[in-house]
């Protein structure tokens, strides 16, 4: 059983924190223990909160989640992972890098993308980075595709450069770019999206010192949520949580082992 204060650290895009901070408080109400959330401030992999083991729970992407397991004399623990609304995700835990280019443009495939300025949000981002260049891997295109490549920082730069010139096109994840879309409808008028790569879901992850009783009890909260949750669960389109398991996350490390062997980890 959990006992004292909980810490949980959300190290995925900040525009779906307000849902985090609502499983954070299903917690609280289950648990009854004190439960602290925050924002990661840097990279997973160098924060000292995840590398030194003192947190309790993170909303992690699968591609830090398997490079940390990889090197973890413990490694994390898996919880679940959601599955969203809408019939592009087939009732599982699955979400996509989709490829977002301006209304306007000529661009309407994958290989129109030749010579454009492509911007994304960092280099170990799965959906924003190790997906798309999986596909260029795929395609053989590695030889200088884009014109150019560009940080922005985060999913929601990545989408204002776009729909402002500054850049062509990026690799955004469809949970994200979602729910940037549905607050913003100049924003919606002026992207599309021309391609989808499939992925497994970010999932929330659990310390390896979290015994399997607390495990049990924080899985039941999320595979069966309490009415406050379910509602924020709705709001946020998500249909249900569902067990995952590091195999499941096999996809991003083939992808990511892929750039690895033939010596292409920075997209140019």
């Amino acid at each position: 059983m959990l006992t004292g204060k909980f810490l949980i650290v959300s190290y995925l895009s900040p525009n779906l924190f307000w849902f985090y901070q609502a499983v954070a408080r299903a917690i609280c109400r289950h648990c009854y223990v004190e439960v602290e959330i925050i924002e990661g401030s840097c990279d997973p992999l160098d924060d000292p909160l995840l590398q030194n083991d003192q947190l309790d729970l993170a909303f992690l992407c699968g591609l830090p989640l398997l490079r940390h397991n990889r090197q973890a004399a413990r490694p994390l623990q898996l919880l679940a992972a959601p599955v969203m609304q809408g019939d592009r995700y087939q009732n599982l835990p699955i979400y996509f890098a989709d490829i977002v280019v301006h209304t306007d443009s000529h661009l309407s495939t994958f290989a129109d993308l030749k010579g454009t300025r492509f911007c994304y949000n960092d280099a170990g981002s799965n959906s924003g980075y190790n997906l798309l260049r999986y596909q260029l891997i795929q395609r053989n295109l590695t030889n200088g595709f884009f014109g150019s490549v560009q940080p922005s920082g985060s999913h929601q730069l990545s989408l204002q450069w776009i729909a402002t010139g500054l850049a062509d096109c990026a690799a955004l994840d469809s949970v994200v770019l979602e729910e940037e879309l549905r607050h913003s409808s100049e924003l919606a008028k002026s992207l599309r999206v021309i391609d989808s790569i499939p992925s497994p879901m970010p999932p929330i992850v659990a310390s390896p010192r979290l015994e399997a009783d607390t495990i049990a009890q924080l899985q039941a909260i999320l595979l069966y949520p309490d009415p406050e949750l379910q509602a924020a669960m709705t709001q946020a389109k998500i249909r249900s949580y569902a067990r995952v398991a590091e195999t499941d996350y096999a996809p991003i490390a083939l992808a990511y082992d892929a750039a690895i062997a033939v010596g292409y980890e920075a997209i140019a």
